[in-house]
């Protein structure tokens, strides 16, 4: 079956389980949400450690999972490990990955050296597809990964992306673009991602325009994530589509990477 026809089965069948049992109807669906920067597995030590950052995500008890700067078979700083594939076999997950950057192999026959985005997933992965951001400025591509879930009969779309980092102009225009992909769709969508911004900066209002920030919904205190030993601002994010409930948020204290994870629950409409 390929992908389109499996999203649509997932969606013809949502009101036949809808309407299986008044009470399958009444009770609500939770989903745990993390966002991650992993620095290519690299801790705030700089070493290289990716099942320290397996063990964070495992421990969370997070069902979706964003994560940024992620290699795959890219360089020696992480081994040339696929990293994501790594990450879904050693967590027992389902994965797709956004290359957004993708060079040449060392050597000929070798894959591709790739630098992005992923998502894991406890439920099955309908569709994705990774679609690449602008950048006026020239500055590193970036990306908005997405993927359309199953998560036991209600169809979500989870997107994660990273913005730029050195300037503003190319944050503003990436958000642009990323309202653009999400601005129409009448899905539940949850967005999470390194928006390299503070709260309150123009490019966070552009993308907080259709989505609400569930740190604030939900969290306690400032929910500083960067960097892991010293946190003193907030630039990692979980958004939601209207609809979706912030039940809880909580920053995860951990060395495992320079960022810290930010974990959400959410109820589903």
């Amino acid at each position: 079956m390929c992908a389109r026809s499996a999203l649509a089965l997932v969606l013809t069948l949502l009101p036949m389980a809808a309407a299986s049992t008044s009470s399958a109807a009444a009770a609500p669906q939770t989903l745990t949400v993390l966002t991650y920067n992993i620095h290519h597995g690299a801790g705030a030590d700089d070493d290289l450690a990716l099942d320290r950052v397996a063990r964070v995500v495992k421990d969370s008890g997070a069902d979706v999972i964003g994560l940024q700067e992620v290699d795959r078979h890219y360089d020696t700083r992480s081994d040339f490990v696929d990293q994501a594939a790594w990450l879904a076999q050693r967590l027992g997950m389902h994965v797709v990955y956004g290359a957004n950057l993708s060079l040449d192999p060392p050597r000929p026959g070798a894959p591709r050296r790739q630098y992005g985005t992923a998502i894991l997933s406890r439920f099955p992965v309908v569709e994705a597809h990774n679609t690449r951001l602008p950048r006026p400025r020239e500055g590193e591509q970036r990306g908005l990964l997405e993927a359309d879930i199953n998560v036991d009969g209600t169809a979500v779309r989870v997107l994660t992306t990273h913005l730029e980092h050195t300037s503003q102009t190319e944050r503003l225009a990436q958000a642009e673009a990323i309202n653009g992909v999400i601005e129409d769709s009448s899905r539940p969508t949850v967005l999470v991602g390194d928006l390299n911004a503070t709260p309150g900066t123009r490019e966070v209002g552009v993308l907080t325009r259709h989505l609400g920030d569930a740190w604030r919904a939900a969290g306690e205190g400032a929910g500083y994530t960067f960097d892991a030993r010293s946190p003193h601002k907030r630039i990692d994010y979980v958004l939601t589509s209207s609809g979706i409930a912030a039940r809880q948020a909580e920053v995860i204290d951990s060395e495992a990477s320079d960022h810290l994870p930010v974990s959400v629950d959410i109820t589903l409409p």
